[in-house]
């Protein structure tokens, strides 16, 4: 970029980390660590007005990794994802009684997500059923087949990871790293946008484009530095 660029959904991860609420429920991106919003969770760690945080997403990251970090500063007060155990911590957490965890399969929780950008308020799936996970599910049988109702899932905040964002907020991924983060652009009232890289409108590739700017509220610029195909803290 050798001009400034008009972004006006720009903002830094401090600004962007003040609307968040204390006690606001958060879908957050990514698949381990791959998609995830580093930026702005480290955004949030350092801040003390929004805890009480019900995250939703995967995983927790891994220790004092991603998510993780906000279990090491306490910002958690409840997790709903589908895989917790690759960090320690959140296992010592829940033991000790201080973190609660809803579990969801995984292909449920992306399902239910998606279901709350569309509009949908539930719907019914074979998966879980007979077991603890469908307790308190309301039940139905369709051709002979048991099925448990799942209601869709939505959030007052979403943080995402992108790679490229052009100055209206239009998003484009980079391979996996897209996971969960699309759909949960379509289920929040609020969309942060965590990006490496932002250009003028146009440079995009229009059939690349997977989130449109309508759904971004804010764009971060990503303050991580990628080595080897992994992201690290810039030194």
């Amino acid at each position: 970029m050798d001009h400034v660029l008009d972004i006006p959904k720009l903002r830094t991860p401090e600004e962007a980390v003040s609307l968040i609420k204390d006690g606001d429920s958060i879908l957050v991106g990514g698949f381990g660590l791959c998609g995830t919003p580093f930026t702005m969770i480290d955004a949030i760690a350092e801040q003390d007005e929004a805890r009480n945080l019900t995250v939703i997403s995967n995983n927790l990251g891994e220790p004092g990794k991603g998510l993780g970090k906000l279990l090491l500063t306490g910002h958690l007060k409840k997790a709903v994802g589908s895989y917790f155990t690759t960090n320690r911590d959140a296992v010592k957490a829940w033991k000790n009684g201080e973190l609660e965890i809803e579990l969801i399969p995984q292909g449920t929780i992306a399902e239910a997500v998606r279901a709350g950008g569309a509009g949908i308020a539930g719907f019914y799936i074979k998966t879980a059923v007979g077991t603890k996970l469908a307790e308190g599910k309301e039940e139905r049988v369709f051709n002979g087949e048991r099925y448990i109702l799942v209601e869709a899932i939505r959030a007052r905040v979403a943080l995402i990871k992108a790679l490229k964002a052009d100055t209206l907020g239009n998003l484009v991924y980079s391979r996996t790293a897209r996971n969960f983060n699309p759909m949960m652009a379509t289920a929040a009232d609020l969309v942060i946008a965590e990006v490496d890289e932002i250009v003028e409108v146009g440079e995009l590739d229009a059939e690349s484009i997977v989130t449109p700017h309508i759904y971004v509220d804010v764009v971060v610029m990503n303050r991580y530095e990628k080595r080897g195909g992994v992201y690290v803290e810039k030194q």
